[in-house]
């Protein structure tokens, strides 16, 4: 199994370097005949996108996708689906200062160790800028589970450093997150974070925070007992994000305060002789390893960004010590960015288990 592809049946691999000819990933397994153009992709990709405000990178990538393969008039083909998206603000030269520094809490060292070798230029695949074909892939993923299941997946900015975000989990939507750059439904809190990412980035400093993201109408029945359960699969998946750091489904490590009376989520009939659905969500939409029907409901948590105008202690390739102000196009803060790149992954990781669950239960049931 490559280290540079993802899932079982909808399946991606990226490819690209941040400072290289252009980033994209190659998806397999999207069913024929889903109707998919460019700007349900490129809307993801906008998101993502830096330069969107002075919270962000100053990069300028436009990040205009180009579908390659799989697609003909508007209709998937079943067919690999090949997407690009070229480089046009790349500046190499601006990392020459760090081709020989090991940067703190970088890949830097960690990448040479493995592979004897590393792409100094901007981190290479390391860069967060991999996850343009993430999201350019998990654009796909969500117009099928759109098509097909009626799933909808919408992430949002929880906290910012100490400023947390009261959401209402159940009704927040696209056009709240979207309001402001922070991309934060609360509206006290979203006033407050970017000055404090300001504030932040005037420092020579950065702020990491938590996303918090919900998928609503997955229906029960998607995951796998023991190895692969269902948030086993979103865990991995968000935690392969760069800069990301902590996981939760559901009540979290606050669940861990509480009775088992107080957490379990009773069951009662569902509506019209429907599914049974639970008073309380406190699993997050997940038991067993198994989707129960309710919103899945996860928070991932992210660290401050590593690159830093301040001084930093560190050492060269030849293990002397040196001090590093790095200087460049840099996130004070990765929160806003991250919404779209969560989500994406969300959206993969429910596309392929409802594939998967497709193509396991094809026998009537009594």
């Amino acid at each position: 199994m490559s280290a540079n592809s993802f899932g079982h049946v909808f399946r991606i691999t990226t490819f690209g370097e941040s400072h290289g000819g252009g980033v994209g990933v190659v998806v397999d397994g999207c069913p024929p005949r889903l109707p998919l153009t460019v700007d349900d992709i490129q809307h993801d990709l906008d998101r993502r996108r830096p330069g969107q405000s002075r919270l962000t990178t100053q990069r300028d990538e436009a990040d205009q996708v180009e579908i390659l393969s799989g697609v003909f008039e508007g209709m998937t083909l079943g067919s690999p689906i090949g997407l690009l998206v070229r480089n046009t603000d790349a500046r190499p030269e601006a990392y020459a200062p760090f081709k020989d520094v090991y940067r703190p809490s970088h890949a830097d060292y960690t990448t040479e160790a493995k592979y004897g070798i590393r792409n100094w230029q901007g981190g290479g695949r390391s860069s967060a800028r991999e996850t343009v074909g993430r999201v350019a892939a998990g654009a796909i993923a969500r117009r099928l589970l759109d098509v097909a299941a009626s799933v909808e997946v919408i992430g949002w900015v929880r906290r910012v450093h100490d400023i947390d975000a009261v959401v209402d989990v159940s009704s927040v939507g696209t056009d709240d997150v979207e309001s402001n750059p922070v991309r934060c439904p609360d509206g006290a809190a979203a006033e407050r974070m970017p000055a404090a990412i300001e504030a932040a980035r005037r420092d020579g400093d950065s702020l990491g925070g938590v996303v918090e993201c919900v998928a609503r109408r997955v229906p029960p029945g998607l995951g796998d007992p023991v190895f692969d359960k269902l948030e086993a699969q979103l865990a991995r998946a968000v935690m392969s994000l760069p800069a990301s750091k902590g996981f939760e489904i559901g009540s979290g490590f606050a669940g861990t305060h509480w009775r088992g009376s107080e957490h379990n989520d009773p069951f009662v009939p569902g509506p019209e002789g429907g599914p049974p659905r639970t008073v309380s969500n406190h699993s997050g939409g997940v038991q067993g390893g198994i989707s129960n029907g309710e919103d899945i409901v996860i928070r991932v948590g992210f660290k401050p960004t590593a690159t830093i105008a301040k001084g930093q202690d560190t050492v060269d390739r030849s293990g002397h010590a040196v001090t590093l102000e790095a200087k460049g196009r840099h996130d004070p803060c990765v929160l806003p960015r991250a919404v779209p790149m969560v989500e994406a992954m969300v959206c993969l990781v429910l596309a392929d288990a409802w594939l998967r669950q497709r193509a396991q239960d094809v026998l009537p049931r009594d």
